[in-house]
């Protein structure tokens, strides 16, 4: 039969022996700690020279864990900059888009005061304008050249007045509605404008060719004195457009007259005026002489 497995100490002189050294053991701990506790609160340096030789015994091992920890915190370092670093480009490409659309915003609005401030050289330059409007859209593609201008019945608009832009004429008024108009431009087929060089006045007709160039024709057929570059502008000649409005640029010489394109290009125009409609002055009638030999 087996023995039990938790048998008192009692009947095993070497478990008595082992329980009392055991307890002695401790009990020499206990009293050595209060000694020494006694000892380092009456002299607390009597142990330095102890304590000396721990810390430097344990200074490698220090020195070891305090480089660990720097690196790890540089590492920690590294990793979260990278990602600061990161988001901070992302905000700065950001910001430098915005600033190319803001830069592009300016130019524009640079661009329409340049128009807007010659529109208002145009104003005090020639007659007292009927109104300012934008031109919202003009035909290109078809032989059939039309404008639509923002400005109606409303604005005094009426058929027939001329339209310009600071850099020549457009066209005239063709169809008016409430808050809108049909314009009619000058490289039209039904358009026929009287001009005349702007150098001497050598007189002619510029009729559209319906594909965005007009064609020139002399009055007096014989040598052609036109030349490329020539500037030709309306001539009042039968009313309607004033005077001296520019219209077309010379661009090819033919026998009789010659090619050219116009001057204000409708798909480059944004604001318009319209004049009222000229009409030139007529002489006073001669004076009644009475007869009679005076």
């Amino acid at each position: 039969m087996a023995p039990p497995a938790n048998r008192r100490s009692g009947f095993s002189r070497r478990a008595q022996y082992s329980t009392f050294f055991s307890y002695t053991a401790g009990g020499v701990v206990v009293v050595v700690g209060l000694i020494l506790l006694v000892v380092s609160i009456l002299n607390p340096g009597a142990f330095s020279g102890l304590r000396g030789v721990a810390v430097d015994a344990t200074q490698p091992a220090g020195e070891v864990t305090a480089a660990g920890r720097s690196y790890g915190r540089h590492v920690w370092a590294s990793i979260g900059g990278f990602f600061v670093s990161g988001r901070e480009q992302a905000r700065l490409e950001r910001e430098l888009a915005e600033a190319k659309v803001r830069l592009v915003e300016a130019k524009a609005t640079e661009a329409e005061n340049r128009r807007l401030k010659s529109l208002l050289r145009l104003k005090e330059a020639g007659s007292a304008p009927v109104a300012f409007a934008r031109l919202t859209r003009s035909t290109s593609a078809s032989a059939r050249r039309f404008a639509i201008i923002s400005a109606g019945r409303k604005d005094g608009l009426a058929k027939g007045m001329p339209v310009r832009s600071p850099e020549g004429l457009i066209g005239r008024v063709m169809e008016v509605g409430s808050s809108s108009a049909r314009v009619l431009l000058i490289t039209d087929t039904e358009s026929l404008v009287p001009v005349r060089r702007a150098t001497d006045g050598v007189p002619a007709f510029a009729q559209g060719n319906g594909d965005g160039t007009v064609r020139v024709r002399l009055i007096n057929l014989g040598i052609n004195p036109l030349k490329t570059g020539d500037v030709m502008v309306s001539s009042g000649s039968g009313g309607l457009y004033r005077p001296g409005t520019p219209m077309v640029i010379l661009t090819k010489i033919l026998r009789d007259g010659a090619i050219a394109r116009v001057l204000a290009n409708p798909s480059d125009t944004d604001f318009v005026m319209i004049e009222h409609t000229w009409a030139p002055q007529e002489p006073p009638p001669p004076a009644n002489i009475e007869s009679g030999g005076r």
